[in-house]
C-alpha cells in the first residue's frame, strides 16, 4: 500500500454512470483526447480506475483511491464533469472499501 493510501485512511471503491447531455462530443469524456476531462480531473486528484462512452450516451467507469480523494471525485463527476456538458444524473453503485488499489493509474477505455 502506498504512502498516501495509509495516510489517507480507508481506501474505497465505486462504480459510476453520468447521464445528461454532451459526453458524446467529448463532454465528461473531453473532445480531441478522448477521456481527457475526466481522466485529467482523476489525476489531479490522484485517484485511479477507468471511464468509458457507452452506446447508450452515457459515461461509466471506476474509481478507487483514498475514501476522501474518492468521494472529491464522485462530487465531480455529479456536479461539475466537463466544460460543455450538462449532467441530469449520476448513479453511484458497489461502494465498498478495500483494502488493495486494482489499477494503478487512470485510463480511458475504448
Amino acid at each position: 500500500m502506498s504512502a498516501l493510501a495509509k495516510a489517507s485512511g480507508a481506501l474505497k471503491s465505486v462504480d459510476y454512470e453520468v447521464f445528461g447531455r454532451g459526453q458524446g462530443n467529448g463532454g465528461l469524456r473531453g473532445a480531441g483526447g478522448r477521456g481527457a476531462y475526466t481522466e485529467q480531473e482523476a489525476k489531479k486528484l490522484g485517484v485511479v480506475g477507468w471511464v468509458k462512452n457507452t452506446s447508450q450516451g452515457t459515461v461509466t467507469g471506476q474509481v478507487q483511491g483514498p475514501e476522501e480523494k474518492v468521494n472529491e471525485m464522485k462530487s465531480w463527476l455529479s456536479k461539475v464533469g466537463s466544460p460543455s456538458s450538462r449532467i441530469d444524473k449520476t448513479n453511484f453503485s458497489n461502494e465498498k472499501e478495500i483494502s488493495k488499489l486494482d489499477f494503478s493509474d487512470f485510463n480511458t477505455r475504448y
